[in-house]
């Protein structure tokens, strides 16, 4: 037998109080679309995903690249609480010159580096690489 009347009322505030508003909707029989998950990848190296503290990365250091002729500089500043190693990658015009890839620099939380290097003529492509260790 279900309870009518103000005795209907008072259960319902009282189960709201207790069990918070995310059983409204059961209560007043409506049926709300379960929530999408969305999967977050997991991080390397690591077990599970790493949605419960962000995903570690997103947290990589902000780098500015430069190019002048066929040197390449890369200045990186890390302002989050992670140790992030950056590479320095370049492709050369050239199809005898090769390419380059700096070996990989620790930045400490709130650290800066500069990496460098060249071609022996033009430069086609430099970009870089981050790696975040927690």
């Amino acid at each position: 037998m279900r309870p009518t009347g103000r005795r209907a009322t008072a259960l319902m505030a009282a189960a709201l109080i207790t069990t918070g508003p995310a059983v409204a909707p059961v209560l007043r029989g409506i049926s709300e679309p379960e929530p999408t998950a969305v999967a977050v990848p997991p991080v390397p190296g690591r077990p599970g995903a790493a949605a419960d503290r962000g995903d570690p990365r997103r947290f990589h250091a902000t780098c500015r690249t430069k190019t002048e002729g066929s040197h390449a500089t890369v200045s990186c500043h890390n302002p989050y609480p992670y140790i992030d190693r950056v590479r320095l990658h370049i492709e050369c015009e050239r199809w005898w010159d090769i390419d380059v890839d700096s070996a990989p620099v620790k930045i400490l939380p709130a650290g800066y580096a500069a990496l460098t290097d060249r071609c022996w003529k033009e430069i086609r492509a430099v970009w870089v690489s981050h790696e975040v260790e927690r």
